[in-house]
């Protein structure tokens, strides 16, 4: 770009910001776009410039240099986003360059119509292909049994915490929670110790029945009472008489 089309660019830019063109700014750009050429895709960088909003509403827009040089690459590129060379057979390594070059010049000008939709790539792998794969142990085109995948899919983790709890019904993953409230363990807490009906159903052992659970309960109560009796004894046995040996004498 010479001072004269830095000029007619600067024409251009006073019919959006009223700008006042002199010699010496024309100068002055035409030294800053010495290697951008006057043309549709400059003066489109220009209207871009003044379509978009500034930042701050109480800033005055002023295009400079460098954002002509900016938009104007980035309109360009825009037209080469869908772009694949085309080869021709046989070619040799400079024909190759000269032809891309050719032919990105012309889809970043517009003088050619840009690519309207992404190449796909057709058809599937080759039989061999796939039997390489299959041989190196892929299982890409196998079905999976819906049995096996249901287990698969059940298995979170190991332990008590990979079942939901029988007692309190904390899902696969979630501590138990019991449902009273004491010092050690506040309503909503978590428990520190999963329910023994859950280490049961984690170990693979039976549900225990009504009349089980009963009879476990019962000896529960049966070892309080002793432990209570036994302290209670402890409790009752009368202190030693301390006897003065001088005086019975």
């Amino acid at each position: 770009m010479n001072a004269e089309e830095a000029a007619e660019l600067l024409g251009h830019c006073s019919g959006f910001d009223n700008r006042q063109p002199s010699l010496a700014a024309a100068q002055s750009w035409a030294a800053a776009l010495h290697d951008v050429p006057l043309d549709a895709d400059a003066k489109a960088a220009i209207a871009l410039y003044y379509t978009t909003p500034p930042q701050d509403p109480r800033e005055r827009l002023w295009i400079l240099p460098h954002h002509v040089r900016t938009l104007r690459t980035k309109i360009r590129s825009a037209r080469l986003e869908n772009f694949q060379y085309e080869p021709v057979p046989d070619e040799t390594v400079p024909e190759y360059l000269a032809r891309l070059r050719g032919q990105t010049a012309a889809i970043a000008s517009g003088r050619v119509a840009a690519p309207s939709g992404r190449l796909a790539l057709e058809g599937g792998p080759s039989r061999e292909f796939v039997a390489e794969l299959e041989a190196r142990g892929w299982e890409g085109n196998r079905t999976v049994d819906e049995s096996a995948a249901e287990v698969i899919d059940s298995v979170h983790r190991s332990g008590p915490l990979g079942v939901e709890c029988p007692a309190c019904h904390a899902a696969i993953g979630k501590p138990c929670k019991t449902p009273g409230g004491t010092d050690k363990q506040p309503l909503g807490k978590p428990r520190t110790k999963p329910h023994s009906a859950r280490l049961r159903a984690a170990s693979g052992q039976a549900e225990q029945t009504p009349e089980e659970r009963a009879a476990h309960e019962q000896r529960i109560r049966e070892m309080s009472a002793r432990h209570l009796a036994r302290k209670q004894a402890e409790e009752d046995i009368p202190d030693a008489e301390i006897v003065d040996e001088e005086g019975a004498a």
